[in-house]
């Protein structure tokens, strides 16, 4: 185990599976000479060359529809977007196209390529590249869809994304990429899809979350506990597939939940799971399931309102007791 930053778990984890496999490339803006806008493929273009960590035009439609056409033709693309906001740009190829081939190929070929993008508020870049559009990608059948908490998990979950035979999109929240924690040193280390990691264990409350909320509940956990409250997190790791068994084990034995997400909340994933966890507890639920969500409003640039609109740990406590408390 080595510690080590988010970011450069992620860097880890791109060289570790470029030099293990021939057919794996990067292809993004600044990827290559600048080393990508968060300095993510920092190295890369110096130990591999310009065949396989490329730099390409401003054209994010462009990017995806090249990186379809290679994993079509038998190579593994990662695909950088500079950032989530971009992928708006993109959504033809994304979601026409890259969601949908092998299904309408009748499964006859693979899609083993993967999109990276940093999203996520908090950082005062104002509402055209602070958003948060897990949802979008979330709602559409045939996108793999993985949002790492931690160090070891943005290793783990990256590396088995980019050895899927799936398409995945892979969405790093900005704010993270500084965090710091143990990542295994294994080259085949690797963090399955579709399974939700209890990050801490309690017996009150359940906290549904993922990506920064995730972290962001186990500090309000940790806080909660000094005023007896025993909280459960469970990190999603992955939303599609999403871990639906795990949500629905907790929220039994504490019979109590709270779903937390930094998107908006009108028609937002949150809704979803909330549904889910009513439809297989309701008879054991002792309070309504609270949502946490980001609110329904394009992002300010002011630091003091952006940080109003994005769920806080404070949020989460005040959602936490309200559920305990029998508050709806």
């Amino acid at each position: 185990m080595s510690d080590m930053t988010y970011r450069d778990a992620i860097n880890l984890a791109l060289r570790e599976e470029l030099r293990r496999d021939p057919t794996v490339f990067i292809l993004g803006e600044d990827v290559a000479l600048y080393e990508g806008s968060f300095k993510v493929t920092r190295g890369l273009l110096a130990e591999f060359g310009a065949e396989r960590v490329r730099d390409t035009p401003i054209s994010e439609n462009t990017i995806i529809g090249v990186a379809i056409g290679a994993a079509m033709g038998g190579l593994r693309p990662v695909a950088e977007l500079m950032t989530v906001n971009f992928a708006l740009l993109a959504m033809d190829q994304l979601i026409n196209h890259m969601a949908k081939i092998r299904y309408m190929f009748g499964g006859q070929t693979m899609l083993p390529m993967v999109v990276r993008a940093p999203g996520g508020g908090g950082s005062q870049l104002a509402a055209q590249h602070s958003q948060s559009l897990e949802s979008y990608f979330m709602h559409c059948p045939g996108i793999h869809l993985a949002m790492p908490a931690t160090p070891a998990d943005a290793k783990g979950l990256l590396k088995t994304a980019i050895r899927s035979k799936n398409p995945v999109m892979f969405l790093e929240h900005e704010l993270l990429y500084n965090s710091t924690g143990s990542v295994p040193d294994d080259p085949e280390f690797l963090v399955p899809f579709g399974k939700a990691r209890v990050m801490r264990e309690g017996s009150d409350v359940t906290i549904v979350a993922y990506s920064r909320m995730a972290v962001l509940a186990l500090e309000a956990a940790h806080a909660l506990e000094q005023e007896g409250v025993s909280c459960e997190v469970i990190d999603l790791r992955t939303l599609a597939p999403l871990d639906v068994a795990t949500i629905v084990a907790s929220s039994l034995k504490t019979g109590r939940a709270v779903v937390v997400e930094e998107c908006c909340g009108a028609a937002g994933l949150g809704g979803d799971i909330a549904w889910r966890i009513h439809a297989a507890c309701f008879e054991s639920l002792l309070a309504p399931v609270k949502r946490v969500s980001g609110l329904d409003l394009p992002m300010p640039y002011s630091s003091a309102l952006e940080k109003l609109c994005i769920p806080q740990a404070d949020t989460i406590i005040m959602a936490v007791r309200d559920v305990v408390n029998g508050r709806t």
